[in-house]
């Protein structure tokens, strides 16, 4: 197909095959106690993106999606998230997704938001999340980590203690560089507020 180069076009203007609804934390809840209900796999999810917002008390926060770490099989509870349109950014290891590693002991700190047969939702400690999202470093990422720090009270001594962490635990990289400056321009925006 040969497009006219004087045709503007953006993701935007494409027709969509179906619109994203924006999920909440009562909806995934419901949908993880089904998925168990039907397979009879277990869930342990950890929250990491905008669900973990709305868990962290940000009511506001809309997301489309499910981003976590996941024990437990993914594959089927992927085709089960497909069949309902909830797109799903899941791992098994969410330390692996960046250059910057997460803090070691990042599981261990974890906290349980929900649980009930076959399905446990944690959170990261307040600190590991922020650093999670300072990882990315989007926009919306510091908003959400701002968010988390002020809701909890962490401090930016905390935070740049938690990256120096991350920092030792990560293999050796210019990334490094980039996000020790996304950490200390953070910092300074926790202090002058």
């Amino acid at each position: 197909m040969i497009l006219d180069p004087l045709i503007s076009v953006n993701i935007e203007s494409l027709p969509r095959r179906f619109a994203l609804q924006p999920l909440t934390l009562k909806q995934i809840v419901r949908d993880l106690a089904e998925y168990h209900g039907q397979t009879g796999n277990a869930v342990d999810l950890l929250l990491i993106g905008g669900l973990a917002l709305q868990a962290y008390g940000y009511s506001e926060r809309v997301t489309v999606d499910v981003d976590g770490e996941l024990i437990g099989e993914l594959n089927p509870l992927i085709t089960f998230l497909q069949q309902r349109q909830i797109p799903a950014d899941l791992g098994e290891n969410i330390s692996g997704w960046s250059i910057v590693s997460m803090p070691p002991g990042y599981r261990d700190r974890t906290s349980v938001w929900h649980e009930e047969s076959g399905l446990r939702l944690r959170l990261l400690e307040p600190v590991d999340f922020i650093i999670a999202k300072l990882r990315r470093g989007t926009d919306q990422d510091l908003d959400d980590a701002e968010y988390v720090a002020t809701q909890y009270q962490v401090l930016p001594a905390d935070v740049q203690s938690s990256a120096a962490s991350a920092i030792n635990a990560s293999p050796q990289d210019t990334a490094l560089f980039l996000f020790k400056k996304t950490v200390e321009n953070f910092c300074l925006r926790m202090t002058s507020q």
